[in-house]
């Protein structure tokens, strides 16, 4: 698929959400990132403010399959993964796939589950297969968890280990709507749900080629030195107890080729690795007790400050970014 062709889809993918989410452009588009990279994708922010709709309108707009996972405290990993059940005709067990068997899972309030359940999606995520009772089974392609979550400190949640969290390419947040956006939104649902009118605009074949484009969209060695240069960064940074991991540095360069693809160039550019420095690699990090003590809670997040603060510091490489 030419990149031209990518960018057009794209576009017109996040102008469909949009007509169920207004005025959120960057988490629409941070989240399609995601999508075309093969990666997956944490939504957190306060109950109410659209994660679930977000990734619902996602899922609408693409047309693959989906499955819903609602988190609670009794899920269990089976309910997830699948079960074997004995089939009593051919005196046998037979597995029977859960809802991750699916292109796009929408894993709702993933933090509300026990760790036990949440550790039933690091294989999937990372390895895209499922074992059970001794057999493997692959899961289809493309492959996306998109899960929402609310902050830790609302009751019943239990926080992501950071070995799963690391499984995540990015985490966004949806912040509350403008004033505008929300009397908007109070007329648009008076009588229907706008999720009830939109259709899917990109087949699953057109997105796997989409991804395809994606894959072949050129990093120059500046760039990727310019990536690994950041994530160096954070292990070496003194408010920061644990930096980003090299897989980390593997998903920012990933992220960044499709937000290139998606402005319709094919050659990666430092803006591109800059603009998803924040939603890839700040999940990843932990800041030091000294420095959560020290920090100024007004003046914003502390792990968007320290990521900023790193970007900014780091010199952008010198060299050609187009393929030679």
């Amino acid at each position: 698929m030419p990149i031209d062709d990518v960018g057009a889809r794209a576009a017109r993918i996040v102008q469909n959400v949009e007509a169920v989410i207004s005025g959120k452009r960057d988490a629409v588009t941070a989240a399609l990132t995601v999508i075309l990279a093969e990666g997956h994708l944490l939504i957190e922010d306060v109950p109410g403010v659209g994660k679930t709709m977000l990734a619902k309108a996602l899922a609408k707009s693409l047309d693959c399959t989906v499955s819903r996972i609602q988190f609670t405290p009794d899920l269990l990993p089976s309910d997830v993964t699948g079960v074997s059940v004995f089939d009593q005709s051919t005196r046998r067990f037979e597995f029977k796939p859960g809802p991750v068997f699916a292109n796009l899972v929408i894993g709702d309030e993933i933090n509300r589950a026990s760790p036990k359940t949440q550790s039933a999606l690091l294989e999937c995520m990372e390895e895209r297969q499922v074992t059970a009772d001794g057999t493997t089974y692959r899961l289809g392609r493309p492959f996306t968890v998109v899960a929402t979550q609310n902050p830790v400190e609302m009751e019943g949640t239990y926080p992501l280990p950071e070995a799963q969290r690391d499984r995540f390419m990015a985490r966004i947040s949806m912040g509350y709507p403008a004033a505008g956006d929300e009397v908007a939104m109070l007329s648009m649902r008076e009588t229907s749900s706008p999720l009830d009118h939109i259709e899917g605009v990109v087949a699953l074949e057109e997105l796997g080629d989409m991804i395809v484009a994606v894959q072949h969209v050129f990093a120059s060695p500046p760039v990727k030195e310019y990536a690994v240069a950041l994530a160096r960064a954070t292990r070496d940074d003194r408010q920061l107890r644990l930096g980003a991991s090299p897989r980390a540095t593997l998903q920012l360069i990933r992220a960044a080729k499709a937000h290139a693809a998606m402005h319709g160039r094919d050659f990666v550019l430092p803006d591109d690795v800059d603009a998803l420095a924040v939603p890839v690699l700040g999940h990843r990090l932990v800041p030091t007790s000294r420095a959560l003590g020290a920090h100024d809670h007004d003046s914003g997040p502390l792990i968007e400050a320290i990521v900023r603060r790193v970007v900014a510091d780091t010199p952008v490489p010198v060299g050609s970014a187009r393929r030679e």
